[in-house]
């Protein structure tokens, strides 16, 4: 049976998220006062068991509550932050990966009424046709297949019922409005307990970034206009699609585009490796080309979002999490990988402190400052193969924000401007991607057509530098 009930009020849902902090502060004192009687191999063990508790009870509030609560369900699916021990972090894995892929449904009846409402008229009056079941469940929405009214051309001997274009509707949850904004004045509750079993975790930051975004993303209307920019930008791109936007019936909480249809991301990490590498060098592409050659990008990388289409392009949906930059500032992070690249360490560390990056520039002689740039951004600063993994995102977020950082001390000298925040979750995101692909390349000679407008060096650079000089 669906699931028709979304906690809207912030006490609600409040005492959904107080009453598993609660439990799992008891169970975690409980744990640690039998541990004085074990050994410490014995209490080490129960406490990791207690820890993987606390975390499938996460995954289970925050998949009942979809909105803010769930996006961070959903980011914590495919990046491994440390959450759970080394043995126990594949099946904690396959659990938030039911979150991503098998979000909880609401019945059609109700989210039939949210379009009816839109457009003040029935779906039968707006479509052709449209399936009730749910191809897909995204953080305040589902998603459904739907074939607009053929036109005239279409329907050839003027048959009645004739199907048109498939699309894809993304209808917003009823009250998720209301839900998402609880979430915000919880959100400090909900990060709390998250540090409970993550304590490197940067609440305070996270926090930010969800509430600046989370607003835009309850707006379809602009979510369709951010896409039918991306959609300009690919039209006709060899390896790239972006679905086309129906405009005229996109509305505030309905969003019509091009049906896509292709494998998900767990079918493409089961493919030979070859394939994962030019699905890795793709989704590299589209991130971090958008950010630096486009400066529009979706902050949403995400395995959800990616599909590969028969043809063998991907498609790249979900555009409600965007950010667009001034050209000024993808010149200063382009300068700042050069600088890095190069080794110009006391150039970088001017160049940093310039920008408002860093306060005393005291702070970082030449080494450390080398030190904490290629910590971070080694893996597509670095010109040679590399071959990602889990662990070398988790490391990198480590590396970047986590106070087991070992360069955690002089980041508390840093700020962050914001104009550069939404790209450093990119950056990290688009690697936890590419991560779970496992996929291999030189990353380095890829991004240095964007840092150097160097010649590419790939099939797919090729490609893509022939589409770009045609435009």
């Amino acid at each position: 049976m669906a699931d028709d009930k979304i906690p809207t009020s912030r006490i609600r849902r409040l005492s959904k998220i107080g009453g598993v902090a609660a439990s799992t502060t008891a169970k975690q004192l409980g744990t640690r006062a039998a541990n004085v009687g074990r050994s410490d191999e014995a209490g080490q063990k129960a406490l990791e068991r207690r820890q993987l508790e606390t975390a499938e009870q996460i995954v289970a509030v925050l998949g009942t509550m979809k909105g803010a609560a769930m996006k961070l369900g959903q980011v914590m699916s495919f990046l491994d932050v440390g959450l759970v021990p080394e043995e126990f972090r594949e099946d904690f894995q396959a659990k938030l990966a039911e979150l991503r892929d098998a979000a909880p449904k609401v019945s059609f009846k109700d989210m039939k009424k949210v379009i009816e409402a839109e457009y003040g008229e029935t779906v039968d009056d707006v479509f052709e046709s449209f399936d009730p079941v749910p191809i897909a469940a995204a953080s305040i929405g589902q998603v459904y297949k739907a074939h607009l009214k053929a036109s005239p051309s279409e329907r050839g001997d003027g048959e009645a019922g004739a199907l048109g274009r498939a699309v894809a509707v993304k209808v917003q949850y009823p009250g998720v409005d209301t839900a998402v904004r609880a979430d915000m004045q919880n959100l400090t509750i909900i990060l709390r307990l998250m540090k409970r079993v993550a304590p490197g975790l940067d609440a305070k930051a996270l926090g930010a970034e969800i509430r600046e975004r989370i607003e835009e993303e309850l707006d379809y209307e602009l979510e369709a206009s951010n896409q039918r920019r991306l959609a300009r930008i690919f039209r006709g791109h060899p390896f790239i699609v972006v679905p086309e936007v129906h405009t005229e019936l996109s509305r505030q909480r309905v969003v019509v585009s091009d049906f896509v249809e292709g494998r998900g991301f767990e079918e493409m990490k089961q493919l030979p490796q070859g394939e994962r590498d030019r699905i890795g060098e793709i989704v590299f592409r589209f991130y971090f080309g958008c950010m630096y050659r486009h400066q529009q990008f979706s902050g949403d990388p995400h395995p959800g979002n990616c599909i590969l289409l028969d043809d063998g392009r991907m498609a790249f949906i979900d555009f409600g999490l965007f950010k667009t930059i001034s050209r000024e500032a993808a010149g200063f992070e382009l300068k700042a990988q050069r600088l890095a690249t190069e080794r110009r360490a006391t150039e970088l560390v001017a160049h940093m402190h310039e920008h408002g990056w860093i306060g005393d520039p005291s702070y970082y002689p030449e080494e450390k400052a080398l030190a904490m740039v290629d910590d971070m951004t080694w893996w597509y600063t670095q010109d040679r193969d590399i071959a990602l993994e889990p662990e070398i995102a988790t490391e990198v977020l480590i590396q970047m924000s986590d106070p087991r950082s070992r360069h955690f001390a002089t980041m508390r000298h840093e700020t962050l401007p914001p104009d550069h925040l939404f790209g450093r979750r990119l950056e990290v995101l688009t690697l936890a991607v590419l991560s779970q692909l496992r996929a291999t390349g030189n990353w380095h000679r890829i991004a240095r057509e964007w840092m150097y407008g160097d010649e590419p060096v790939t099939e797919l650079g090729r490609q893509e530098a022939a589409f770009l000089a045609g435009r």
